[in-house]
């Protein structure tokens, strides 16, 4: 069964149960936008087989749906999906391999399923396919094109943008000179980051590596997903961050 994350309620949880004791799952959906990749998980392997739920990335709708259903089936089956062996029949060329989903990154993408269960302790397993020369992620020459497109879930919990660790971004000389905290994080519609104190004039203005930024305050962690043409706005560090549209691209211009 598909269906799509979005505001809970009651009657989700009853149309998961009923959707769990007719078909095993149900399959959330999220499509793509133009910086976050597609995915998909299960709901249901856990609560019916003692099983870790799968998530998979990057892909169509169509094709995350069958996969997590060819997953669902293994399982149904009463086999464990193993972490240690390939699997080729997900799909008719390439290959498939599990790796386990760190928990820190549960609460980024199982929205969904985190209400169902009233916990973010779920354990969870990914789906990662190989590229169009049948070469994991983790494989030297990956195709670059897919690089982004499905995150590694075991890993980059201490660091979960998709931009590399030493892209260049702006920042604040009260940030860098005064430990000033940042309030305000700004994801440019051309794709740059801004990340403010609020108080900075133009003069202001630095250029730091992504990197520095996170390792002296992890919760900056929490907007890596801020989209094209996002910011999000908090009153100090970890404050609630509160997302919007960003009106303009004027900040540090």
């Amino acid at each position: 069964m598909m269906t799509t994350d979005k505001a809970h309620n009651c009657r989700d949880d009853e149309r998961t149960n009923s959707n769990i004791e007719k078909y095993g799952l149900t399959v959330i959906m999220i499509e793509a936008t133009d910086y976050l990749p597609s995915f998909a998980y299960s709901i249901g392997l856990w609560k019916k087989f003692g099983h870790p739920e799968i998530i998979s990335f990057g892909l169509t709708t169509k094709t995350l749906h069958s996969i997590i259903n060819i997953a669902a089936d293994i399982v149904k089956s009463g086999q464990t999906i193993q972490t240690s062996r390939t699997y080729s029949d997900f799909f008719e060329t390439g290959r498939a391999e599990f790796i386990t989903v760190d928990k820190r990154n549960i609460r980024d993408y199982f929205g969904t399923a985190i209400d169902f269960y009233n916990t973010s302790d779920l354990p969870a397993l990914q789906l990662v396919w190989t590229d169009r020369n049948d070469k994991f992620p983790w494989d030297k020459d990956f195709e670059e094109e897919f690089v982004y497109k499905q995150p590694l879930l075991d890993r980059n919990a201490d660091f979960k943008f998709r931009e590399p660790k030493n892209v260049a971004t702006f920042t604040t000389r009260q940030w860098l000179e005064l430990r000033k905290p940042i309030l305000r994080v700004v994801h440019e519609h051309e794709g740059d980051w801004q990340f403010l104190t609020g108080d900075q004039m133009q003069e202001d203005i630095k250029i730091v590596a992504l990197e520095q930024l996170v390792l002296r305050d992890k919760t900056l962690n929490d907007v890596f997903d801020l989209d094209y043409g996002e910011q999000a706005d908090r009153d100090s560090i970890g404050g609630q961050w509160k997302r919007s549209k960003v009106e303009n691209d004027e900040d540090v211009e």
